[in-house]
């Protein structure tokens, strides 16, 4: 029996199942019993997708953006897949206000090599986008203000030459209210600061509930390596809850889901969640860290990240790499 299947085996130990009380004398009662453990033990896992299917209606919501390849079918072949991660400072992503993504990530897991890894683009970063030409050029981050996920999808797909399979957004207080969920998160700070009343030391290991994990990826200005700096500690933080999120527990679990709804929208349906916890969370321990390194220049009075082609190639074939596809010349 494989892990997975050990662990889903398991798990069927804490369902509880009501039977009706027959009325009529049952002569073969060990019969019975072992025909429900062999329905229940089957039938778990029907139940944990209806279960799955309830909740996951609540953050489901396509991008609209063109899909590049069939990407339900990337899972479902257990292929290397791609995910782009934004996160917003918004509150609850109803509100009118859609504000601009302040963290933007491409994400690609690799569950042959089990390796994943992990690109942070500068949310200044100087791009043309593509359904929006008569705005462009412009910060990377004004895509989702313009056209929202789709306008992100498109302009990181083309910029990159990456495909993107799916996209997971999540504004600030989702991504605390998760990080409480699963416990805290691990993280080892990278320098020494201290932020609106948290204390870090270079070197030091930490246990993070969500507050403290978003003092520890907020703090910009006292950072001498700026937005890059601040880019590196968010990447710490959301691969130390990938490590804890990915497993078919969290994926399966209500009040994870229902917790972060508000402030969580993706277009994983809940066969991918399911897929992915069951099939790839072994190369979400084993992650890369990087950055598309800008030049700031100053155009029409605005601040901009200026990516050179050969830096924009290197990240591009990194990516590429790591979903087993050709790389390009810059």
């Amino acid at each position: 029996m494989s892990e997975d299947n050990k662990e889903l085996h398991q798990a069927t130990n804490h369902q509880h199942h009501h039977h009706h009380h027959r009325h009529h004398r049952v002569r073969n009662a060990i019969l019975i019993l072992i025909a429900i453990i062999v329905v229940a033990a089957g039938g778990y896992v029907a139940y944990a997708w209806h279960k799955l299917s309830e909740t996951s209606k609540v953050v489901y919501q396509p991008s609209g953006a063109p899909k590049l390849r069939n990407a339900s079918k990337v899972i479902s072949s257990k292929k290397p897949v791609s995910i782009l991660l934004l996160g917003t400072d918004t509150g609850a992503l109803g509100r009118s206000y859609k504000g601009r993504t302040d963290t933007i990530m491409v994400m690609t897991i690799n569950p042959k090599t089990n390796k994943s890894t992990m690109v942070s683009l500068p949310r200044d970063m100087k791009v043309n986008l593509p359904g929006y030409a008569k705005y462009s050029p412009a910060k990377i981050n004004a895509a989702y203000t313009y056209g929202g996920t789709k306008e992100t999808i498109a302009t990181v797909q083309k910029y990159l030459n990456v495909p993107i399979d799916y996209y997971l957004l999540v504004n600030m207080g989702g991504l605390e209210k998760a990080i409480d969920k699963v416990g805290g998160v691990d993280v080892v700070s990278p320098l020494s600061f201290s932020y609106e009343g948290a204390t870090f030391t270079k070197g030091q290991k930490y246990h993070l509930n969500g507050n403290k994990a978003l003092k520890f990826s907020r703090m910009r200005y006292d950072d001498p390596r700026g937005d890059y700096g601040r880019q590196e500690r968010q990447r710490l933080i959301i691969s130390a809850l990938l490590k804890k999120s990915i497993s078919y527990k969290t994926v399966l679990n209500d009040d994870f889901l229902v917790a972060i709804s508000d402030e969580m929208q993706t277009d994983l349906t809940r066969s991918d969640m399911l897929g992915l916890a069951l099939n790839y969370r072994n190369a979400g321990k084993n992650t890369t860290s990087d950055h598309a390194q800008g030049k700031t220049e100053m155009l029409g009075g605005q601040s901009f990240e200026v990516v050179s082609s050969t830096e924009r190639a290197r990240v591009s074939n990194e990516l590429r790499t790591n979903l087993g596809l050709s790389t390009t010349n810059p």
